[in-house]
C-alpha cells in the first residue's frame, strides 16, 4: 500500500489489511518532527513491513532526482559534441 495523499494521517490504520507493506510517501512537519499521510502510531503489529516519517522515501527520492539530473547532463553534453 502506498500512501501519498497530501493530508497528514488520512489514510488510517483500519484501512490496511494485516501483513501489507506500507509505504508512506508524504511528509507534514510537526513539533515532534513530523508525520506523514499514513497514521504510523501501531502499524508495526499490522503491517510487515512500512517505510519510517521521517527518513523514509524522502531520501530515496533525492537520490532518484539526482542520478536522473547527471543523467540528463550527460545526454545533454554528449549532443552538444555532435
Amino acid at each position: 500500500m502506498v500512501g501519498a495523499v497530501g493530508v497528514p494521517e488520512l489514510i488510517k490504520q483500519d484501512w490496511i489489511k494485516d501483513g501489507a507493506v506500507v509505504v508512506d510517501a508524504g511528509f507534514h512537519p510537526t513539533d515532534d518532527g513530523g508525520v506523514g499521510d499514513i497514521e504510523l502510531r501501531g502499524i508495526d503489529s499490522i503491517a510487515s513491513a512500512y517505510t519510517p516519517v521521517p527518513g523514509g522515501v524522502g531520501p530515496m527520492t533525492i537520490n532518484t532526482l539526482i542520478r536522473q539530473t547527471v543523467e540528463a547532463a550527460e545526454k545533454e553534453a554528449m549532443l552538444s559534441r555532435v
